[in-house]
């Protein structure tokens, strides 16, 4: 298994970007969103112990199209430097992984870290590819 890391620097307080990840109307605007897909579920609880299921559906045909669900389960919530979620895609992949967001205070703004830990090492760039992806589209949701 690998790890992965990706960082984004925000314009925003670290509270603001932080809170993005737990407010399902935000996070339904930026998380697991694929160009052309649309969040039709977004279901948080927000606890440490507490599950989360986002579902992107997906236009178009193959196995990446159709609705495509996100779940995990947060072990971890430390406002606002941390939070820690388990994560897995189980129709592609049963095996759960773990991530983990960090953020720091960084001048006017904040810096995002955000390692995802245990991917299988043939999904290692995809999912890097993902997650920059995300980060740039929660700076556009917030």
């Amino acid at each position: 298994m690998a790890e992965l890391t990706v960082t984004h620097r925000y314009p925003f307080p670290a509270e603001k970007v932080f809170d993005a990840w737990l407010d399902p109307k935000v996070a339904s605007r930026f998380l697991f969103t694929a160009p052309g897909g649309r969040i039709v579920r977004c279901d948080i609880d927000a606890r440490p112990g507490g599950r989360f299921t986002i579902v992107d559906r997906r236009e178009g045909t193959g196995e990446m199209s159709g609705d495509i669900e996100h779940v995990g389960a947060y072990l971890e919530i430390d406002r606002p430097r941390r939070l820690v979620f388990t994560f897995a895609v189980p129709q592609f992949d049963p095996t759960e992984t773990t991530v983990t967001v960090e953020i720091a205070p960084d001048g006017d703004g904040c810096r995002l870290t955000l390692t995802h830990t245990d991917v299988p090492p043939e999904w290692v760039e995809q999912d890097r590819e993902g997650w920059t992806m995300i980060l740039g589209a929660l700076e556009a949701a917030v």
